[in-house]
């Protein structure tokens, strides 16, 4: 029997998760579309390297730069539909892989930087082998910029 939305999705029990690509604010797949009343929380840096993987990055936790991401509270049910974009679920396809690290997140609201655990998509090392490396540090703006 094929595998298909019957197979058992399995949350990773973190509370926020942290987005840099076209799921950030304006992206085309804006987090919003999957829960319109996602709360946004704050902005925070990834210590990683974006990749170029055409319509959308992906960013690989290298330490090597500090990515720009937002950060929002996140649901089981917002987290199985993310999952499915990022074809890890119900079929993992390879490309990506679920972390969770802690960050410095800075609060919409103000306020000090707060220490917070977030889910991160991370790029797998076969699928950005050959890949541009990106040299920015916002990939939406790049984009964005690119796109104009």
């Amino acid at each position: 029997m094929p595998l298909n939305d019957a197979t058992p999705h399995h949350p990773c029990g973190c509370p926020q998760v942290a987005v840099y690509g076209t799921l950030r604010r304006g992206g085309i797949n804006d987090i919003r579309r999957f829960q319109a009343d996602v709360r946004w929380l704050g902005h925070c840096r990834l210590p990683g390297q974006l990749y170029d993987l055409g319509a959308y990055p992906g960013l690989v936790l290298d330490g090597a730069h500090a990515v720009l991401a937002e950060v929002y509270a996140l649901t089981p049910a917002l987290e199985r539909d993310l999952d499915r974009l990022e074809e890890v679920w119900p079929v993992d396809i390879g490309e990506y892989a679920k972390r969770i690290i802690d960050v410095q997140m800075t609060p919409l609201g103000g306020g000090p930087p707060q220490t917070l655990p977030v889910l991160v998509y991370e790029a797998l090392p076969a699928g950005v082998r050959g890949r541009a490396r990106i040299a920015a540090d916002d990939w939406l703006g790049w984009w964005t910029q690119r796109q104009g």
